[in-house]
């Protein structure tokens, strides 16, 4: 039967079609769909886990188990995932394993151009590459079978066109995967250095005999001939723009196996035509190996170093230019340009408002909250990676000398907490740091939508679980000065913060309000402006609240937006900011 998909649909369609019994991950864009789809096959337990690196770990257990298990995140969740990522390619498998790498050429949503092509060939694992979604499927599915024939994990890299594109699949039934128990093999599965010196050669072993398939195999790696001219090697989402620009006037050699590299196919498919391209997506990983065996190619010095590819970009390096377009004519049409900015009522809003206006150096994390350090706010001062911001703030604190120590906080969110914060949090107990933490609780992993995590009490499928409270965590931690405040009230988190900020140890600081995206709450009553008591001091403005705009100088409240929080009525000096209503 035919279906219409997204990528990432396709992905959880082809493992469950493979049979997988386990699903496992941390969600982030642009791989997030693919456990939200998985879930909903209730023969496949799906699971987000506190962090990739647990959800990878959790996953190869389940292939030890015999089954079928894959593990889900976007680029940099596999920096997060590297350790169990690089010793399982030495333990092998017992059932298929897939970690789904999504990558994200462009940073749409991401501090990084990471590609994880590179860390596949550094693991000597098994990767495939779909370009559409119908491949997103099939190869999803027909790489489980992969995994157990080469006793290798396989990385599935996507990447975002890939994923959030949206195409024709072909679905089928679900497969009974051989059966499989767990079987105790010490020289297999216990890495000691004995041990795992024997297994780097069976690693070896493996990728020669994937090498084989790979230059064999007319399925994974085939060959679209048209003339002698012209010939392109691509993979991936390249190849969807390569095949339509390209298909009519050149030999194509299309990826799918890209790790290893399928070398005497590639050389002999170059042997066979006049001048040879490689088009890919993002490093020059497949131009690198073909310059190293000695072929002759165009590539990488023909389109941008960053960014992802598009039609345009494609055409310009193939063809030169440009063919003729039609154009739009949109002079006339006026846009709106708004920068990204916190939902109405958002919590984080005033906790930010409060940071700018006493000076503090911030140092910030991976979340909403991010969009804390663009204008107007413009209070965070650094944003590395998840948890970064506890050890960052910790070191700054102790070396920033005067202006700093004593100024300085890191916030990170609730999700990113459990993610990766704890044992930063510990590491400033331990070594007695007089830093301030502030972890914003609003019970969700908001920024990717609004997935659940240890402290929303509930699991993946909205079930009642166990809820991990942040008081009791950071006691057990070892952190004495706790604080738990209403982020709403401007005065209560200034004075919070004063008090803290002085203290001669670690102190947290936990400001506790819901999403009012995830959980549709509707704080009070909106806002108004009275126009004869307003001064068009800007402050109500500087809160950064798409609700507020201004005419003529004054502020304007739209009513279909506001959400009632209050931040700007408390910012006003003036009192010309009221609720309609008593709140």
């Amino acid at each position: 039967m035919k279906k219409l998909m997204l990528g990432n649909e396709a992905v959880a369609r082809g493992a469950w079609e493979a049979g997988v019994a386990f699903g496992s991950g941390y969600p982030g864009t642009p791989s997030t769909e693919i456990l939200e789809y998985l879930v909903k096959y209730d023969d496949v337990l799906a699971q987000w886990a506190p962090n990739e690196k647990v959800g990878y770990e959790v996953a190869m257990g389940v292939s030890l188990a015999g089954k079928r298990a894959i593990v889900t995140m976007k680029h940099v969740g596999l920096n997060v995932a590297a350790d169990p990522f690089f010793s399982s390619s030495y333990m092998g498998v017992n059932g298929g394993l897939i970690c789904v790498s999504a990558d994200d050429p462009g940073m749409h949503s991401s501090q990084d151009e990471q590609d994880n092509r590179l860390l596949a060939k550094a693991a000597k694992v098994l990767m495939v590459e779909p370009s559409d979604v119908e491949e997103c499927r099939w190869m999803t599915k027909e790489a489980f079978t992969l995994s157990e024939e080469f006793d290798s994990p396989i990385l599935l890299r996507l990447t975002t066109r890939v994923c959030h594109q949206t195409g024709v699949t072909i679905t089928e039934e679900r497969l009974t995967p051989p059966l499989k128990r767990f079987v105790k093999d010490i020289a297999k599965y216990v890495l000691l250095p004995s041990n795992a010196r024997e297994r780097r050669h069976r690693v070896e072993e493996r990728l020669r005999k994937a090498l084989k398939f790979g230059n064999e195999s007319d399925k994974w790696n085939p060959v679209f001939k048209n003339g002698k001219k012209i010939g392109i090697i691509t993979s991936g989402v390249a190849f969807g723009y390569v095949y339509e620009l390209m298909n009519n006037e050149a030999s194509i050699m299309k990826i799918g196996i890209t790790n290893p590299l399928p070398v005497d196919r590639i050389r002999k498919f170059a042997e066979s035509v006049e001048k040879l391209y490689v088009v890919e997506e993002l490093e020059p990983y497949i131009e690198d190996t073909l310059k190293a065996m000695g072929i002759k190619v165009l590539g990488s010095e023909l389109r941008p170093h960053t960014g992802e590819l598009n039609l345009s970009i494609v055409e310009r390096m193939l063809k030169g230019s440009e063919s003729t377009k039609v154009t739009v004519d949109l002079s006339d049409v006026k846009i709106n340009h708004r920068p990204p900015t916190l939902c109405p009522g958002c919590s984080h809003r005033g906790m930010f408002t409060v940071f700018r206006d006493m000076g503090l150096k911030v140092m910030g994390d991976i979340g909403c909250y991010t969009l804390g350090a663009i204008n107007p706010l413009k209070s965070m001062d650094s944003c590395m990676c998840m948890g970064a911001s506890i050890g960052m703030a910790e070191g700054l604190d102790r070396f920033g000398g005067e202006g700093v120590s004593g100024k300085t906080i890191g916030v990170i969110g609730d999700s990113t907490f459990f993610h990766s914060g704890i044992t930063g949090l510990i590491d400033m107990v331990i070594n007695k740091s007089k830093a301030t933490i502030v972890i914003l609780d609003n019970r969700l992993t908001a920024m990717t939508g609004g997935q659940v995590h240890p402290g929303t009490g509930l699991n993946m499928k909205g079930e009642e679980a166990p809820k991990v409270d942040l008081v009791d965590l950071c006691k057990a931690i070892g952190v004495k000065r706790i604080k738990v405040i209403n982020p709403y009230n401007l005065e209560e988190v200034k004075e919070t913060l004063e008090e803290e900020l002085k203290a001669e140890e670690v102190s947290v600081i936990i400001a506790k309000a819901p999403c009012v995206l995830g959980f549709k709450v509707k704080l009070g009553d909106v806002v108004e402006v009275n126009v004869e008591l307003c001064t068009r001091c800007g402050k109500c403005i500087r809160v950064g609240c798409m609700a507020i705009g201004e005419k003529d100088g004054y502020p304007t409240i739209d009513e279909n937006l506001c959400n009632g929080c209050g931040v700007c009525v408390q910012v006003c000096e003036p009192k010309a900011l009221t609720f309609k209503k008593k709140n």
